[in-house]
């Protein structure tokens, strides 16, 4: 019975007592999509949520009253042309980015916060005062545009026709990280539509039960 258990959930590790008392209920992404899988750092990974149904939110993502400023809620809608996405629409991007070398997706968090809570499986790191020229150099802001991004530049004007898709998150509705950097890049004429942002973030992403991996 445990056997068959195994096979049926994708060998999960699901506490011995559900299987005991045969409580065990899948704990799919959608109704047909019960895993992902993706590329982190070259290696295949799988997205799944947590099976153990009496799983609880990473502590620090359990506070409901930041003070504002600077953790204010942000706008479903950041800027026009900026489209904003949910958990099933990232996991789109995330598979794709496997055979599509135009999207990337980004981990805006600074600080502790990617050591202490893991990153999205198939993101790469990128903390928000890297783009941001108040707290980097603009040589090493235009590497990034040119060498991660895609972007060119000639005569001092920049060319976005070739650039990457970027979607973006950071640690939620109330964090403005990935905010600051997405309105950064539109000043310097990256095009609205290849801008995506997760609003949710590492907060809704955690609530779901969704994996994280470790940042090396």
């Amino acid at each position: 019975m445990r056997a068959k258990l195994a096979v049926l959930i994708g060998l999960f590790a699901v506490p011995s007592a559900l299987l005991a008392a045969g409580a065990y209920k899948p704990v799919n992404i959608s109704h047909d999509l019960p895993r992902v899988e993706v590329l982190h750092n070259g290696k295949k990974t799988i997205i799944e949520r947590n099976p153990d149904t009496d799983n609880m939110v990473d502590p620090d993502y359990s506070l409901t009253s930041r003070p504002c400023p600077p953790y204010c809620i942000q706008p479903m809608q950041l800027a026009p042309g900026v489209e904003t996405l949910g958990e099933l629409e990232v996991l789109d991007y995330l598979k794709r980015a496997v055979t599509d070398n135009s999207i990337l997706v980004i981990d805006s968090r600074d600080g502790d916060w990617p050591l202490r809570s893991g990153i999205i499986p198939g993101a790469i790191l990128i903390p928000w005062t890297d783009l941001h020229p108040g707290h980097n150099d603009p040589d090493k802001i235009a590497d990034i545009l040119v060498l991660r991004f895609g972007a060119a530049r000639s005569a001092g004007l920049w060319n976005f026709e070739n650039a990457r898709t970027l979607v973006f998150y950071c640690n939620g509705p109330w964090c403005g990280q990935s905010p600051t950097n997405i309105k950064q890049l539109l000043a310097y004429g990256y095009p609205a539509h290849k801008l995506k942002w997760y609003r949710g973030g590492m907060q809704d992403w955690k609530v779901l039960g969704l994996t994280t991996v470790p940042v090396k």
